[in-house]
């Protein structure tokens, strides 16, 4: 998805590169172990913060998908795609 935006136009690499930067430098500094889902996390924010900056989202519909997210995930069978209802994607 950030490779998405980054070429459809929404940010710069430069952008992108400083923000994502930012966002791992304030979990080091906050003490967090550096591993993959800590790595993961510091990308979705950084791509939630520049989202928020370009006016493409706000924290409360990013909130609110989440959520949406985690219901969805949570009543999916194992194995089986999970699937957004259109009115909690914001459609």
């Amino acid at each position: 998805m950030t490779v998405h935006l980054n070429e459809r136009g929404l940010f710069t690499w430069s952008e992108w590169g400083e923000v994502f930067s930012e966002h791992r430098r304030r979990s080091a500094d906050a003490g967090i172990a550096d591993g993959q889902d800590q790595y993961y996390l510091d990308w979705l924010a950084a791509l939630e913060e520049l989202l928020i900056r370009k006016g493409r989202a706000s924290a409360d519909s990013l909130r609110t998908l989440k959520q949406a997210w985690i219901e969805a995930y949570q009543r999916t069978p194992h194995g089986k795609p999970v699937r957004l209802e259109a009115t909690a994607a914001g459609d």
